[in-house]
């Protein structure tokens, strides 16, 4: 790579640690499980035309996939393997010798979306950056170009672009039915011949025609690099964008048929509802309602069976077993019944409620609605100076904050990145979710559905007080966009993808549970443990006594304006700050190990959080709660995001991030208290 492009992609994206390695990578090792000296083939296209779902066929990983415009914000990488039989064969009469039926593999890289190999943001850089800049020994033997038949001229400027270099290119054509269903068929041999390289017809969501790639590519790799095929120098850039376009219009007509008749598609039909000025903010409030109030609804069955059996037969069975090797009664049985069994298993049975939220939400992706959201709250965007696209990352946002603020990449302004990963923490993550839903059904019962609904309104409502606010401050001089975006057809969900999407999002609740979560909950049960005044026994200590109780009991004044001032509330969002998840478990290993009150059921997690809001309270608790709610919903959300932060936009804005959640949730949660007393 020359030094000015390596300064150029460091400085937009802020990865030279990254970008090396990826370089490296694609001529040494082949990665994980492939053979030395693979050969590369790089996966590229435009937004949204299956590049992503396509990787994940290829290779059996789990990208990001999601029917709207840039879902893949950095470069993934897997191996394509294939074995005999999976290749079709072209001989006419084959002897099983020939190289289709030998199995090999290549590493497949998925660049970023790019419409074309002049960068208008960051993701586009490094598309550019490792097919163009990088010298040649580093960059990928073929490229396989994704290309949408449904919009074939928007799609194949990237491949006009790769003719005129060096580069094997192979163009797999996707959306094929939809072009179909639009009037327009694609002759793939036509095209061929115009392109003057492969066309593959493929499904990559129904996963056919991979076999037809798979021997293309093969044989692309087998011949030698193809010349620069430049057309005649042009006397300015002007001109040669005229021939380009011309060729585009030529290589259309050649390669397409239409039937002449205008179709209104489906997707029409259905916009004239969704996108319209009053009714598309109203239906996409209602689909949220409706998706959290099922969500609430259908799992809360689940949830209590799950609870049940964690404090019920599984930590009798582990106390049983620890007794049986002359460990019951000791520390270990502390850790191992109120600690693990108890933090951890209170946060797995949220398991069933993330399944169904994700399977839900995986269906309104795979469909192609929450594209229509951007457009929606285009008009909202541009009050805070950011475009519609910037919603974009905000919705990713509502299922985890860390790709979110990595998904500002598609943004080509380097003050609305800064912007939009200020404001991603303000969405509420799939983490905070699981503690709406357990203070919700607790203190409202069979209405949580509608108070995580209206947790998740207030969160959108926060992103735009707060983004007001930092742009009339900040960035009084940044003007707004308008909204240039590559709306998808609407499609019907497939099974494939959206069990895929959801294990996938399911695995990272999992793992944050068996991971961090694991380790917050040792660490709060040997906070617990260890006595604050001598004369106490290690793990025989009342929790109220413990450093951890007198830890929190120092920071819990703080929060006594707000309502909840009760130091196991405040030690909870302490611990919440590794992650929201672990507010759950601090809980329940704080109430499950302490003494009862008279009266009060030591096992009844629920009972013990109401009167702990009703004491801190005074008798508000309502109020107290819904301050609570506000408070989680605003301050940091873990120390992920915050890692997150600090890669793509520098420690000094992710520490000025910081400050303002804390400000602004605190001063929330106080309002929200002392104004709700006076009516509740």
């Amino acid at each position: 790579m020359t030094a000015t492009s390596q300064r150029r992609a460091t400085k937009a994206l802020k990865i030279s640690p990254r970008l090396p390695t990826i370089q490296a990578a694609c001529h040494g090792p082949a990665g994980e499980g492939a053979a030395a000296g693979a050969p590369i083939v790089a996966l590229a296209g435009a937004p949204n035309v299956g590049k992503s779902t396509l990787f994940n066929a290829l290779t059996g990983l789990r990208a990001t996939t999601g029917n709207w415009p840039g879902t893949t914000v950095d470069v993934g990488r897997g191996v394509w393997r294939f074995k005999p039989g999976d290749v079709v064969c072209a001989c006419e009469r084959c002897d099983g010798t020939c190289a289709a039926h030998q199995p090999g593999e290549f590493t497949l890289v998925d660049l970023p979306g790019a419409y074309s190999l002049d960068p208008v943001s960051p993701d586009e850089e490094l598309t550019r950056t490792l097919l163009l800049d990088a010298p040649a020994g580093e960059r990928p033997d073929a490229v396989v170009v994704a290309v949408d038949a449904a919009h074939l001229a928007r799609s194949l400027y990237l491949v006009c672009q790769l003719r005129e270099t060096t580069h094997r290119v192979i163009v797999a054509l996707t959306m094929t039915d939809l072009a179909r269903q639009a009037g327009v068929e694609v002759d793939s041999y036509a095209l061929a011949d115009v392109l003057g390289c492969p066309v593959v017809v493929i499904d990559p969501r129904r996963r056919t025609g991979l076999g037809n790639l798979t021997r293309v590519v093969r044989e692309e790799l087998a011949r030698p690099l193809p010349a620069a095929r430049n057309v005649a120098p042009a006397p300015d850039d002007l001109v040669r964008e005229d021939e380009r376009f011309a060729w585009l219009e030529e290589a259309v007509r050649v390669g397409t048929t239409s039937s002449g008749e205008e179709r209104v598609s489906l997707s029409d039909r259905v916009d004239r509802v969704a996108l319209h000025p009053v009714g598309g903010p109203l239906v996409f409030l209602a689909v949220m309602w409706v998706v959290f109030q099922v969500t609430t609804t259908v799992a809360a069955p689940l949830q209590d069976a799950l609870d049940g059996l964690f404090s019920g037969p599984i930590a009798d069975a582990v106390a049983a077993a620890l007794g049986w090797i002359g460990l019951g009664g000791t520390w270990v049985e502390g850790l191992a019944v109120d600690g693990l069994v108890s933090g951890v298993g209170m946060l797995l049975t949220f398991v069933p409620l993330m399944a169904l939220m994700f399977v839900l939400l995986a269906l309104l992706e795979d469909s192609g609605y929450l594209a229509r959201a951007a457009v929606v709250t285009d008009r909202l965007m541009r009050t805070i100076g950011l475009p519609g696209k910037a919603f974009l990352p905000l919705i990713v946002g509502f299922g985890c904050n860390v790709p979110a603020i990595s998904a500002t990449r598609i943004l080509s302004d380097s003050r609305q990145r800064i912007l939009t990963s200020l404001l991603v923490p303000f969405t509420s993550c799939t983490a905070r979710l699981t503690v709406y839903v357990m203070v919700g059904t607790i203190f409202f019962g069979q209405a949580a559905g509608t108070v995580v609904f209206v947790m998740y309104v207030l969160s959108i409502v926060f992103v735009v007080g707060v983004g007001l606010a930092l742009r009339r401050t900040l960035w009084r001089t940044m003007g707004a966009e308008p909204l240039v975006l590559d709306l998808p057809p609407y499609q019907a969900p497939t099974l494939r993808l959206t069990a895929a999407v959801t294990w996938t999002r399911l695995q990272g609740f999992l793992r944050t549970a068996s991971g961090i979560i694991v380790v917050t909950v040792c660490a709060v049960w040997l906070l617990q443990s260890i006595p604050a005044q001598p004369g106490e026994r290690f793990g025989e200590v009342p929790v109220a006594d413990s450093v951890y109780a007198v830890a929190a009991k120092a920071v819990s004044p703080v929060f006594q304006p707000a309502g909840f001032g009760e130091w196991q509330t405040t030690s909870a969002l302490v611990v919440g700050f590794v992650a929201k998840e672990a507010v759950i478990s601090s809980w329940a290993q704080t109430y499950a190990v302490a003494e009862p009150a008279e009266g009060e059921d030591a096992g009844d997690l629920g009972t013990a959080i109401t009167a702990a809001f009703e004491n801190s309270s005074r008798g508000h608790p309502l109020p107290a709660v819904w301050a609570f709610l506000v408070f989680l919903m605003a301050y940091t959300p873990c120390v992920a995001t915050l890692a997150a932060q600090k890669r793509e936009i520098g420690l000094r804005w992710t520490l000025f991030g910081l400050v303002v959640q804390l400000a602004v949730a605190w001063t929330a949660a106080v309002a929200v208290f002392q104004i709700g007393r006076l009516f509740w």
